[in-house]
């Protein structure tokens, strides 16, 4: 959500007529955690607030923020990317990192300026191969953190805790789940357990996102 702002300007620069940006925010908070967030950025292009991340489930993402690029036609032309809108530097002196990348953005424009005869859109068969295939066991992850959603909104911590817990044995793969459960820690989803995890997911040769393609120009 820290790129929210970054992506109002860039939608901003575009002013395409035929270009529709939705931005999603997953976050089982809903509108009294997402909706202040998009308020301080003004933006004017779609925004939608996913508290069963919806979208993650319907394209298999695994981590944020992730995108796909749909045609007029409706085809996927790019998908599962690590969609930054800038290089972002995070923490102080030896602490500090960065991540993200200054890449994604000109693409985006170049896309929208070129449409199908940008070389940022890929085949058919590209494009399959980068879209992650479900699993039984993802699906039934899926609808028991929708469960545990449920439990919690109705009061009921304990059942939403093991419905969550049994998301996240069957899809121990999704740091989106990790990540939703970290906002109710006191550290966050961004603290000392996130990074950890992150670290061993990669040390594995996991992919959080599909290899980003885009040499800068």
């Amino acid at each position: 959500m820290f790129d929210v702002p970054v992506w109002q300007q860039l939608y901003t620069e575009i002013n395409d007529e035929n270009f529709v940006m939705i931005v999603v925010a997953e976050d089982t908070g809903g509108e009294a955690t997402a909706g202040p967030i998009f308020d301080a950025a003004n933006p004017t292009y779609v925004q939608v607030i996913d508290p069963d991340h919806l979208v993650s489930s319907a394209f298999n993402f695994v981590n944020v923020p992730s995108a796909a690029w749909i045609d007029e036609e409706g085809r996927i032309v790019r998908i599962d990317e690590g969609t930054y809108s800038k290089i972002h530097t995070f923490g102080e002196g030896d602490q500090a990192f960065e991540f993200g990348n200054d890449v994604y953005a000109p693409a985006v424009k170049d896309w929208v300026a070129k449409g199908a005869d940008s070389v940022h859109v890929q085949s058919a068969a590209q494009v399959t191969g980068n879209i992650r295939q479900h699993s039984a066991d993802q699906l039934k992850a899926d609808a028991a953190f929708r469960l545990g959603n449920l439990f919690r909104a109705h009061g009921q911590e304990a059942k939403a805790e093991r419905y969550w817990e049994m998301a996240r044995s069957l899809n121990p793969d999704s740091i989106n789940f990790l990540r939703q459960d970290l906002t109710l820690s006191e550290e966050g989803s961004a603290g000392e357990t996130f990074f950890g995890v992150m670290g061993k997911y990669m040390s594995e040769g996991k992919d959080l996102y599909r290899p980003l393609d885009i040499e800068k120009s």
